[in-house]
């Protein structure tokens, strides 16, 4: 995995989606041992929408992932690696569930 440290994935959600978005929190980190951040009822750094964020070991991203692509609910989410390369890991090291949306890159630059 070359210097991939690790992967972020940002689970969006809206006031009508919140409580989905717990619970699949919470499954993901009963089940792959995952810390969860911040349940954000706001836009924060380049995400457009309300957000949470998943922190991936590299090692547990072959599990993790698949998982969500199977458990997602329909909700939208984000994942990026970690190679210390903000604006390359938020463009062009990055992969998209659900619909695709614009993030605020002006914050990398």
């Amino acid at each position: 995995m070359g210097n991939i440290t690790g992967w972020h994935a940002h689970l969006y959600y809206e006031a009508e989606t919140i409580d989905k978005a717990k619970e699949l929190c919470e499954l993901i980190a009963q089940k792959f041992d995952v810390p969860i951040g911040t349940f954000h009822e706001k836009n924060v750094g380049p995400h457009p929408m309300w957000s949470v964020q998943i922190s991936i070991d590299r090692n547990k991203f072959g599990r993790c992932i698949p998982w969500l692509v199977k458990n997602r609910d329909g909700l939208t989410v984000f994942v990026h690696a970690l190679t210390g390369d903000d604006l390359k890991d938020h463009t062009q090291h990055a992969l998209w569930m659900g619909q695709m949306l614009d993030l605020d890159l002006s914050i990398f630059k």
